[in-house]
């Protein structure tokens, strides 16, 4: 099928919304950033009773990683799927319908009942996976494998929903781990595709170095120290492996010269989230290794500094691209890009200085980070929701 043929698939009337995938997915994982974390966090305070389904902790990380995380995936692998085969993916009614399942599944998330709150959260990533799936496929594209990582993430929302039923005997938080660092490898993979050439791209002058084996050596110790740090391997092993992932992924950051982006918060965005990843990294691997650090900080400074500054690097790019707009960030955006940084800082290293202040350090982050996602929705709604100026499909 052909992207002329694309361009007459049947479109929402009246809107763009659902003409490609990041349309909807990018608004619907801001809105559920902008309103979650004040949820949780007046659960927290003791201001609002937990959810109906599950325990207001296991809730809030389901959410973030199930919910906010998985919708921008699929939003951006939709969208990049055509531009990798130049086949459709899911647009019009299919689209819609596809992003009906996934605020279904956040109500059911909150209301119950469970087994209904099961069935639809956990057939959503499988419903993404075989929109992708088929472009990808008849193609023959190399980037099938997102199409694994789908399912796998899938798998481990089903471990999650099994834990909360007392089905399966793991703690729904390790479910949530397990598909955290999966996404954190799928930002590892597509971060060394994009980050060196939108720099190189953007400033001729960088000094842009390649290295697949530092590349691949890294992303596999990352995979690693996952996986050691899951099982509960013994310190010697789980420790070392996390700071050799570290090292690796501060030097593989080095190579794609962040300095030279300092002008330019469209491109420096993405290099400051990458380095929560080395962070992050360290960290897990001093708390392996017995110092006064707890893991959930490390856990934090992946999901909130790596991920949440990931993505709202990306959804503003992307989302500019391809919307037929300049790819130049706004005050807005840059006053964004800062908001969830501070976020990051202040879940992760104020704690960590200041443990007495860990209350403090919570709503401050919350705020932050709500303050970011709202900027991004008074921005984009506009420019989502219409079509693009210049005609051209998308």
């Amino acid at each position: 099928m052909s992207i002329t043929h694309y361009s007459r698939l049947p479109s929402m009337p009246a809107s763009a919304l659902f003409n490609l995938g990041f349309r909807p997915f990018y608004l619907l994982a801001a809105l559920l950033a902008m309103l979650g974390i004040p949820l949780w966090l007046a659960q927290y305070f003791g201001i609002l009773h937990a959810p109906a389904y599950a325990s207001g902790v296991a809730w809030h990380a389901h959410e973030m990683v199930f919910g906010f995380q998985a919708a921008v995936i699929s939003g951006f692998l939709f969208t990049a799927a055509r531009n990798w085969t130049g086949l459709p993916t899911p647009a019009g009614w299919p689209l819609a319908a596809l992003a009906g399942l996934w605020l279904l599944g956040r109500l059911l998330m909150v209301t119950g009942p469970g087994w209904l709150a099961t069935a639809v959260d956990v057939a959503f990533l499988p419903a993404v996976a075989l929109g992708l799936w088929f472009p990808l496929q008849r193609s023959r594209n190399r980037n099938r494998f997102f199409v694994g990582l789908l399912l796998l993430l899938a798998l481990a929302n089903l471990a999650f929903h099994l834990a909360v039923a007392g089905l399966l005997p793991v703690a729904e938080l390790s479910a949530v781990r397990i598909a955290l660092y999966v996404v954190l490898l799928l930002v590892m993979i597509m971060a060394g595709r994009v980050i060196p050439s939108f720099t190189q791209n953007a400033i001729p002058g960088a000094r842009i170095r390649r290295n697949r084996s530092l590349d691949l050596a890294a992303i596999a110790m990352a995979a690693a120290a996952f996986i050691a740090t899951l099982a509960g391997l013994p310190t010697w092993i789980a420790g070392p492996a996390c700071l050799l992932a570290a090292a690796l992924h501060v030097a593989r950051l080095w190579m794609w010269d962040p300095w030279c982006t300092r002008y330019q918060p469209i491109l420096w965005i993405l290099h400051v989230s990458y380095a929560w990843i080395p962070a992050g990294l360290l960290l897990m691997g001093l708390a392996a290794l017995g110092a006064p650090v707890p893991a959930i900080l490390a856990d934090h400074a992946l999901s909130i500094g790596a991920v949440g500054g990931m993505i709202i690097g990306m959804i503003t790019r992307t989302a500019r691209g391809h919307t037929g707009r300049p790819l130049r960030a706004g005050r807005a955006e840059v006053l964004a890009y800062v908001l969830v940084h501070l976020a990051a800082v202040a879940r992760v290293l104020v704690p960590l200085v200041w443990p007495e202040g860990y209350r403090f350090a919570l709503s401050a982050s919350g705020a932050l980070w709500s303050a970011a996602f709202l900027l991004y929705l008074l921005v984009y709604v506009p420019f989502l929701s219409a079509p693009r100026p210049d005609g051209k499909p998308g």
